[in-house]
């Protein structure tokens, strides 16, 4: 069966973009979340990137009462990953990844960004691509699979490079699960670099301009 074409917002350049970042947003928000964070990053005229922020589909999720909200996949406080859901979304990601190279940018111009649940997503996507691409931004977020990373990763994504960032305080997601991740990661000699402050389930400005200052390194021509 076909996976059902994600709804994206995008936002594009006056040049032609030479990157492109797919951003994907965290549990019960939508692709408009990090949407302002395009102009706040700063970025060199010289480096025009494309931005694309897809909604997720709405599904009953555990962590709300079995409200429906946008997800990535089910998810229960406290519980476990439902790791059949991010599979179907992994699938809808990795066909966003090939409609960019479709439409002319090569995998390795590609970052893959995520919060929170969409962080889940962008790593569970990203190490197992058969591609190459650019970089893994993972904010205040954690490894679905956990110990057993590294069965199946993609050898073309072996050494590309991640930022983990987290809040000190996260009530959410706690910091020990994303040093748990960076752990793992590092232990596995991924390109991994840490960055925690002081703030809860959030992105504050500090973090922003690291992540310009990375996205400006990785992209660089």
């Amino acid at each position: 069966m076909l996976s059902v074409p994600l709804q994206t917002v995008e936002l594009n350049p006056d040049e032609t973009p030479v990157a492109v970042v797919i951003w994907l947003h965290g549990l019960g928000a939508d692709g408009h979340d990090f949407e302002p964070i395009v102009p706040a990053l700063h970025l060199p005229n010289d480096l025009p990137i494309r931005f694309v922020f897809p909604h997720a589909p709405e599904i009953p999720v555990a962590a709300f009462g079995g409200q429906r909200a946008r997800a990535w996949f089910d998810f229960a406080m406290g519980g476990t990953t439902d790791l059949a859901g991010l599979r179907k979304s992994v699938i809808r990601v990795s066909d966003l990844i090939q409609n960019e190279i479709d439409s002319g940018t090569p995998a390795e111009r590609i970052v893959l960004a995520g919060f929170s649940q969409g962080g889940v997503l962008a790593f569970q996507t990203a190490l197992y691509y058969p591609r190459r691409l650019a970089g893994i931004l993972a904010l205040s977020t954690f490894l679905a699979d956990g110990e057993s990373l590294g069965s199946a990763t993609a050898a073309a994504n072996a050494k590309i490079p991640i930022l983990m960032c987290h809040g000190q305080q996260d009530a959410v997601l706690p910091m020990a699960m994303g040093k748990s991740a960076f752990r793992t990661l590092k232990s596995r000699d991924y390109n991994i670099e840490w960055r925690e402050y002081p703030m809860g389930h959030e992105v504050c400005p500090e973090e922003i301009q690291h992540i310009s200052a990375w996205l400006q390194t990785v992209l660089a021509s």
